[in-house]
């Protein structure tokens, strides 16, 4: 069997030839392994945090300097007799020298690959010596586009086009410019005979729900042997066996399974997630290559890999749909077809190595528990390690998964290629059997640069003999030749060529085919939110809105409070821009979800807003900061993704009087008012609709209800939204209007789905917008009550109010179970908030006051 010798001991650093970090010769020894360059000054405090006030700026000499890391490991003489012995990299970040006793044993050049290196002849027993230095990859990538040439972009230094790392590091409008340099993921020492080189394990389900498990192993070496296969599940009990002859290095087989047979894994929301552990064990074989192996004969253990895998069957649909223009754009899971509602995922820390596996699975429980059933990693960043992925299985996420190429005109030279294709070879074959890999797309933001540039891009152009490689779009090469080709070869992923992409024929802005990125709220076109529905796609895959972050983040990095006169209340900027953000993005998923009505009929199949996460303390439009605090956002997009939801809206509609032809004076203002329920469940749900109406301006507590629906014994669809109500709101209290100077009447209308014992499913309070014209009662007017018991905070109040957002008095932040919350007479919300500890709970909402 072949032994494992991990080298993380002893490690130091060294800024090569001296310099701000070390005098010339002076090694440091590192606080932990693997790292980098800035996560060990910092913690040294030989640089400023990075993430502090405009320190950024103070620490770009690391990006351009020289670095060495350096350690010495033993080996023994039993390792040394094997017939191989590999030095193993898995991630050197970015550019390095690897040199062993002296001896040059390769250089590197893709952050994203790992290096497995032939090292027998140049090891020892005993002390061994391994050197890794690291040139300034930014400065190696300027030298590659003097050599190859400028491309256009957008964020960062055009450079980062021809370097293959993590491209976010050289700065991003979220992130920082932050060029890390260092030994980024394990090394090891591998001694062996011979070694399981590939294990392929393909699941293929069919329409009926019955399997098949394709097993294929590659070994090292072209020789015989043979392997025991066993399907395992979660308790360790063999549920299948199965025997391989290996020929020449190579051998496959099969295990078959019926319907029912396996139990099936499902996305989060739609049943369990049953993970399976394949387990290959590798044996030699008896007879005449017996010697070749151990001289005890044959037999004996030469390698075993397990994997852990689950049972499904995932399409992506793209059908034409009734009524509309183009064509659908989901994911289909067990023939169910899956509404996904979720996040972009960028890197999580700007110094990756300080990311733990704790970590990474916070992150990740939060967005399930946001009710978040699918996570896209976008392009810029990196391809995440296993823990990742491994928790993305086990919660049930779908993983929407970039090639790491994003928002620029990459080159296409046989060198860069060569580097695309080790790189997406080895990522594909290390996540193909995640079963919550759902999609790989080509780039991010790739084609959509081509068309704003104007560049050489006909998509009708599909001829196999076309050489993208010759016009002023090269990438498109890697795009539409070399990826799929690899995906195809190594895998059974579905390969979409980018994000966002049409296909068809279409330009990525066309929203009736492909995915979308909708941007046109927050820039482009800046249209209110109210007009998400019209900015609709058949896949939003980004969309987004800033907000800023907890104050105590902002107090984290912020200089302004101590060194600077300022003419605005902070606390008070930080909540509205977290009502805004809230408000916004709920909006957009209360539209689009109602955009999913059935079979034939889903016109908006999901929605993936940018972004869940930060890489540093920032405001941006991450829905959860830096140390893992959910702004407000977080929870209203969390309610918008409950099984049960309900939605309204109000329009104005002006009506001319045909008596006055071209008039503009004679006229009726009305308002329709339209609600729907949603319902993500697979059985239809009986519901009681529940809708008052409120006057905020009302002269007094007993006059603020103004109307109440009888209620209404409604039937939402399985997997669809549902129409409940369509009407005027004059029914519902509002004076028609025929002036432009009658001010419309302030009313709130609340809708409330009731389950058939009370329990409230879902509530929404539709307000008249814009909030500025709003005059909201004075907060001694309101009626407004908190009440604690234990960790049981009951609101309530006597007029309707918005936005509200809870915190405690002092100290660390409580963990809230909702905010941003609407309240209206009558409907008390009850929401817990672990570690209050007694504290006193304070609230801000619009109108209260304080700005």
């Amino acid at each position: 069997m072949p032994s494992v010798l991990p080298i993380n001991q002893n490690w130091s650093f060294t800024q090569v030839g001296g310099g701000e970090a070390n005098a010339d010769g002076e090694w440091i020894p590192v606080s932990q392994f693997p790292t980098s360059t800035h996560a060990e000054l910092v913690k040294l405090k030989k640089i400023p945090d990075p993430f502090v006030g405009l320190h950024e700026w103070d620490v770009q000499w690391l990006g351009e300097a020289a670095w060495a890391f350096k350690t010495t490991f033993d080996v023994t003489e039993k390792e040394l007799a094997e017939p191989h012995v590999d030095l193993v990299f898995e991630g050197l970040d970015t550019n390095a020298v690897v040199e062993l006793n002296g001896h040059k044993l390769a250089e590197t050049n893709n952050m994203f690959v790992s290096y497995r290196l032939p090292a027998k002849e140049h090891l020892k027993v005993g002390a061994n010596d391994l050197l890794l230095s690291f040139p300034s990859s930014y400065l190696i990538g300027k030298e590659l586009e003097a050599a190859h040439g400028k491309g256009a972009l957008w964020n960062g230094d055009s450079s980062r086009l021809h370097v293959r790392t993590a491209q976010y590091r050289y700065g991003w409008d979220w992130g920082p410019v932050l060029l890390t340099t260092g030994p980024w993921k394990p090394v090891y020492l591998e001694a062996y005979n011979v070694r399981i080189d590939d294990l392929r394990v393909s699941t293929k389900v069919d329409e009926s729900l019955a399997g098949v498990i394709d097993v294929t192993i590659a070994l090292s070496s072209e020789v015989s042997a043979t392997a025991s296969v066993v399907l395992k599940d979660a308790s360790g009990k063999a549920l299948k066996t199965a025997d391989i002859s290996i020929s020449k290095g190579k051998g496959s087989t099969s295990l078959e399974a019926k319907t029912g047979e396996l139990e099936l894994w499902w996305p989060v929301g739609y049943g369990k997630q049953v993970l399976y552990t394949v387990d290959v064990q590798v044996a030699d074989e008896v007879g005449e290559e017996r010697n070749f192996f151990s001289e005890a004969g044959g037999g004996k253990s030469l390698d075993s890999k397990a994997q852990k895998i689950g049972v499904r069957r995932l399409r992506i649909v793209q059908d034409p749909l009734e009524g509309e223009e183009g064509r659908s754009f989901l994911f289909e899971v067990n023939n169910v077809r899956i509404f996904c509602g979720g996040s972009n995922w960028i890197p999580a820390d700007s110094f990756l190595t300080n990311i733990s596996d704790d970590r990474y699975r916070a992150w990740l429980q939060l967005m399930v528990d946001g009710n978040q059933n699918m996570i896209r990693v976008w392009g810029g960043g990196i391809y995440e390690p296993d823990i990742f992925y491994d928790t993305c299985d086990e919660l049930g996420l779908l993983v929407w998964q970039d090639s790491m190429f994003g928002c620029g005109q990459y080159p296409a030279y046989d060198d860069f290629l060569k580097r695309v294709e080790t790189e997406t070879e080895q990522n594909v074959k290390r996540l193909r059997h995640h079963p919550s890999l759902a999609i790989w797309a080509g780039n991010n933001e790739d084609y959509q640069i081509a068309e704003s540039m104007k560049l050489e891009l006909d998509y009708s152009d599909e001829d196999p003999k076309s050489d993208f490689r010759k016009t002023n779009f090269p990438a498109r090469h890697i795009y539409e030749r070399v990826l799929p080709s690899i995906i195809d070869k190594h895998s059974d992923i579905f390969y979409h060529r980018g994000s966002p992409y049409s296909g068809y024929g279409k330009p990525t802005n066309d929203s009736t085919y492909g995915d979308l990125h909708q941007w046109n709220v927050w820039h482009g076109s800046q249209e209110p939110w109210h007009n998400w529905d019209k900015l609709a796609g058949r896949f939003v895959s980004e969309f987004g809105m800033q907000g800023y972050p907890d104050i105590r983040t902002v107090d984290y990095w912020l200089y302004l409070m101590e060194n600077f006169k300022h003419a605005f209340d902070i606390e008070s900027y930080v909540y509205y821009t977290q009502v805004m953000q809230a408000e916004t993005l709920s909006s957009a998923y209360r539209l689009w979800r109602r955009n999913w009505r059935g079979k034939g009929k889903e016109y908006t199949a999901g929605a993936l807003v940018w972004q869940i996460n930060d890489c540093w303390p920032v405001t941006s439009w991450a829905i959860v900061d830096y140390f893992l605090r959910p702004k407000p956002a977080y929870f209203s997009i969390k309610r918008e993704l409950r099984p049960f939801t309900v939605g309204m809206t109000r329009k104005e509609v002006i009506t001319y009087d045909p008596n006055h032809p071209n008039t503009r004076a004679h006229f009726t203002a009305d308002y329709s008012l339209e609600i729907w329920g949603t319902n993500s469940t697979l059985e239809e749900k009986t519901v009681v609709l529940d809708v008052k109406t409120f006057d905020l301006t009302a002269s007094d507590a007993s006059k603020v209800l103004v109307y109440e629906m009888p209620h209404k014994e409604v039937k939402l669809a399985p997997n669809a939204s549902t129409e409940v109500f369509k009407g005027s709101l004059v029914e519902f209290g509002q004076p028609l209007r025929t002036k432009q100077s009658e001010v419309p009447r302030t009313l709130i209308v609340s809708a409330r789905l009731l389950d058939s014992d009370g329990t409230v499913l879902a509530r929404y309070a539709n307000w008249p917008e814009p909030f500025k014209f709003v005059h909201f009662p004075a907060p001694s007017e309101l009626g407004f009550k908190i009440a604690v018991d234990g960790d049981s905070v009951t609101l309530s109040t006597d007029r309707p109010m918005k936005g509200i957002v809870l915190d405690v008095a002092d100290g660390e932040e409580a963990k809230w179970s909702d905010q941003a919350i609407d309240l209206v007479p009558g409907d008390p919300q009850t929401v817990t908030a672990k570690g209050l500890n007694r504290r006193e709970v304070k609230a801000r909402y619009l109108g209260d006051g304080s700005a």
